[in-house]
């Protein structure tokens, strides 16, 4: 793109300027014919820049020739018998002509004609069918014959026992494959040797392999996945290993290709246009559907059940006292909540959730909801698919890693099969059966996602616009293990292509982004953060998911900069360099791409299918993604760290209402960016206080400022409030108050099918405290056992209100100190004042006719772009 103003990456010399939304000084990154690093997923090699410098790398054309010299892995010898081999499958009509192809493979030949058949002894009961049989000699054809035989022959002496039950079930195997093809599926009974443990492996090594055919047939099933994990082995792997030359050709159908810092929406310096924006999402929920990714293993988060020592998934993370998933509902009720009291409708927003069969990920999930008994929203307003587990591989030579015969190591592929599942399991349709349009997409362990208006101005844009993509973005942390989103432009068969787009930073090395120089002048920090904050127009989304092609797993990567780390069958612990084949949701924006005449210039984001919102990092992303290790100062992408984001976003929210917060949070303790001495203060004494708001009480911050008004928090105070009708004026407090309604936003009531539905705005809690000074001990900052991000704390003394139904509680002009456990109950009102001595405490029911609608009421009204509250008394 040709912007006068603009400065190419390549041509730094030092003075790079500060990050900016501005498009007066966005950053560019140009590559020029001979260049092949096209796309961000298969096509994308490294760059011959190994640092950033002054003058532009330099790639010869010229052919090279390549021989593997002995001991090296062939890749591009397997890659070309994999291709053969999958364009043969491709072409068979039924699973019988399927079989006669993968018959005629050398390895297949080799391994089923070893003569070794004979040896075994079958114990347990296998099935095979036609299918399965293709499934096994496609696994063998891969060249991962090993996964059946692994460990066989290799162990001597005191585990020759072992070793001869394992070479049994092998040879069984094989004795059984054999069978079948003489006599059908008969023949292959039960028969002595093999154990149950070793038959129950073979069928989820079955199971496993019929989901890696059926889902990854866009691009040949299992020999497919092979073949793309061998391409992109050899880009991340030495350069003698590329096939530079198939690259070129591939790369010379472009001669142009230039990455922009892209412009956008700041919500936080337009704001009455991010009101209007916020506004248009309020107005679309009904047309809005969310998606959440859980999928992922989350295995830096080392979450193990304290009873059970079973490994969970980052969904049942305990915090701020609920699980993550608890989080992101209760943020999304939020908004709806705040549906319901400008336009007095009811609306329930489907969700549908990804998961997997990673740390029993699904079960967990699935039990958490029905605990919960699916949120009060009933559980036809969810929908829950299982993305497959796929094979991990070593990095040396694409070979699957084995835990024990049968086992290979599994995981998730990356949040990017999202789109090609959801396809698959109907999840696009079942949202337009809910009448929904469009989608938000948020990863469970952002946990500030929802914060203020970013998401709602986010869909309300994407929805007002017709837009096909959307990201939510901010300023990117330097040395973050996250992405960047960019503006892709390139000249393509002499026309020009336009669209927003996202570099996984396990990619950078490709387009010369690299991790070296973190400072301010770094590439990286031109480049904004990609949060995985989407939103997404769903038919465009099935359009790309429904496609039978490598379109349908966007981004796809092979990552293998974080070791694989497993136990093996003898109980060893293994540590090896791989990865495995991962797909990146938002690079379903590649299939987004504009494309014009003639060049752009200067606002071609405008008119794009994509568009990409800024707001402050805090107000956009702070992930609970990784644990903190014992003694680390460093917070980043942990619970701990993500807290004190919580705590900035509560000082800055608060401190507009005119209430006076402690000095020292303005200042290095809670700066906009976290320093060194920030973390070394915060891990040795705690956040300066705590503040825990329910995203009801907004979740916008003009709605909740008019909540709040007058007043102080001090020095570490605590203050809790779960209760959406409140009232704030004047409240001084120094210690703990904590407010806890059990209708925050309404009540539930049984529906037709017999589920508890949750009826927003009908008997809620509320809570009024005017003039109202509180005083006591508080949280015990000095014990070992406060866990802050769980608010698992101790305390000497605390405020505490307890709104049972639609209780109410108002105090007024009083002095609460020390303990105080005010409890009320059910159709009951409470009004505690000042008396000499001491307090008036009076409790009275309310009155039948107050009974659904309380005796006062926030009321909302929309006033131009913004929402005015007025307190409705009755």
């Amino acid at each position: 793109m040709a912007r006068t103003t603009e400065t190419s990456i390549f041509r730094y010399h030092g003075h790079h300027r500060l990050f900016s939304f501005n498009p007066t000084s966005s950053v560019s990154l140009s590559f020029s014919r001979p260049l092949f690093s096209l796309s961000l997923s298969l096509s994308s090699v490294s760059s011959s820049s190994a640092a950033l410098c002054c003058r532009p790398p330099r790639v010869s054309t010229a052919p090279v020739e390549y021989e593997s010299q002995e001991g090296e892995f062939d890749f591009e010898g397997e890659i070309a018998r994999l291709q053969s081999l999958r364009s043969a499958i491709g072409n068979a009509k039924s699973v019988e002509e399927k079989l006669a192809v993968v018959d005629g493979d050398s390895r297949v030949k080799r391994f089923f004609c070893s003569g070794k058949s004979g040896v075994s002894r079958v114990l347990g009961s296998v099935s095979c069918d036609s299918y399965e049989l293709f499934l096994v000699k496609c696994l063998v054809a891969a060249g991962q014959e090993h996964v059946l035989s692994s460990g066989l022959g290799l162990l001597e002496g005191e585990f020759e026992s072992e070793r001869s039950a394992l070479r049994s079930v092998f040879y069984g195997l094989v004795e059984m494959i054999e069978k079948w093809e003489v006599s059908g599926a008969e023949g292959l009974g039960k028969k002595n040797g093999v154990a149950d443990e070793e038959i129950g492996a073979l069928k989820k090594l079955l199971k496993t392999l019929r989901e890696i055919e059926q889902f990854y047939d866009c691009i040949g099933g299992i020999i497919g996945y092979q073949i793309v994990v061998l391409e992109l082995l050899t880009q991340s792997l030495s350069k003698k290993h590329i096939n530079w030359i198939q690259h070129i050709n591939e790369a010379m159908q472009c001669q142009l290709l230039e990455l922009h810092s892209p412009c956008g929406l700041d919500l936080s310096k337009n704001t009455a246009y991010a009101s209007q924006a916020a506004l248009w999402g309020v107005e679309g929920l009904p047309e809005l559907g969310e998606i959440y990714p859980l999928g992922g293993s989350a295995d830096r988060l080392g979450l193990v059940d304290p009873d059970t020592g079973e490994c969970l998934p980052a969904a049942m993370l305990p915090y701020c006292g609920r699980t993550l998933l608890e989080g992101l509902i209760r943020d999304l009720q939020a908004r709806e909540f705040l549906y319901f009291k400008i336009y007095g409708k009811q609306c329930i927003t489907p969700v549908a959730i990804m998961t997997s069969a990673a740390k029993n990920n699904h079960e967990h999930i699935t039990s958490l909801c029905e605990r919960h008994q699916w949120f009060g929203r009933g559980q036809s307003s969810f929908q829950l698919f299982e993305q497959p587990l796929v094979p991990a591989v070593s990095a040396e030579d694409g070979e699957w890693l084995v835990t024990k015969p049968f086992t290979p190591v599994c995981k998730p592929g990356g949040h990017g099969v999202i789109w090609k599942l959801a396809y698959d399991k109907g999840i696009f349709q079942w949202f337009y059966d809910h009448g929904r349009k469009g989608a938000t997409v948020r990863q469970v362990s952002n946990v500030v996602a929802a914060t203020d208006l970013t998401l709602l101005a986010l869909a309300g844009i994407g929805l007002r616009h017709g837009k096909k993509m959307g990201f939510a973005s901010c300023k990117r942390n330097l040395g973050a293990t996250e992405g960047i989103n960019v503006l892709i432009e390139k000249n393509l068969n002499g026309k020009w292509e336009y669209g927003l787009s996202c570099i996984e930073y396990t990619e950078f090395d490709k387009f010369g982004i690299t991790d070296g120089l973190l400072s301010s002048n770094s590439l990286q920090a031109g480049f904004p953060a990609n949060t995985n904050i989407l939103y997404v127009d769903l038919p465009s989304a099935e359009l790309v998911g429904s496609s039978n092609d490598e379109k349908s797993l966007p981004g796809m990567v092979l990552n293998i900069k974080k070791p694989i780390v497993y136990e093996d069958y003898f109980g060893f612990q293994h540590s090896v360099s791989g990865g495995r084949l991962e797909c990146t949701m938002q690079n379903i924006a590649d299939n987004f791409f504009n494309t014009y005449a003639s060049r752009c210039y200067k606002g071609v984001e405008d008119v794009l299918d994509t568009f990409i919102v800024y707001n402050e990092r805090r107000r956009v992303t702070s992930s609970a993604k990784k644990k903190r290790k014992h003694a680390d100062k460093s917070l980043h992408q942990t619970p701990d760290g993500s807290l004190l984001d919580i705590m900035r976003n509560a000082y800055d929210l608060l401190s507009q209402c005119d209430i006076k917060m402690p000095e020292q949070c303005s200042g290095v303790l809670l700066h906009h960016n976290l320093q060194i001495e920030g973390n070394d203060r915060y891990a040795d004494s705690g956040p300066p206080f705590l503040v825990l708001l329910h995203p009801a009480l907004g979740p916008l911050w003009e709605v909740s400022r008019q909540k709040f008004y007058g007043g102080s928090i001090s020095m570490g105070s605590e203050l809790q409030v779960e209760v959406a009708e409140f009232l704030w004026r004047n409240v001084q407090l120094d210690g703990s108050m904590i407010v806890i309604a059990e209708n925050v936003m309404g009540s539930t009531r049984i529906d037709e099918n017999g589920e508890p539905m949750l009826q927003y705005g009908h008997r809620c809690g509320r809570c009024k405290l005017q003039n109202v000074k509180v005083q006591n001990k508080g949280i015990n900052w000095n014990s070992g056992d406060n866990i802050y991000w769980k608010h698992d704390v101790q305390r000497f003394e605390a405020l505490k209100i307890i709104l049972h139904g639609n209780a109410e509680f108002e105090a007024t002009d009083v002095l609460l100190q020390r303990n105080h456990v005010f409890e009320v109950p059910n159709g009951y009102k409470m009004k505690i004042s000042s008396k000499n001595p001491g307090l008036a405490v009076d409790l009275n029911p309310i009155e039948e006719k107050m009974i659904d609608s309380g005796s006062w009421f926030w009321n909302y009204k929309i006033s131009g772009t913004h929402i005015h509250l007025e307190l409705v008394e009755f």
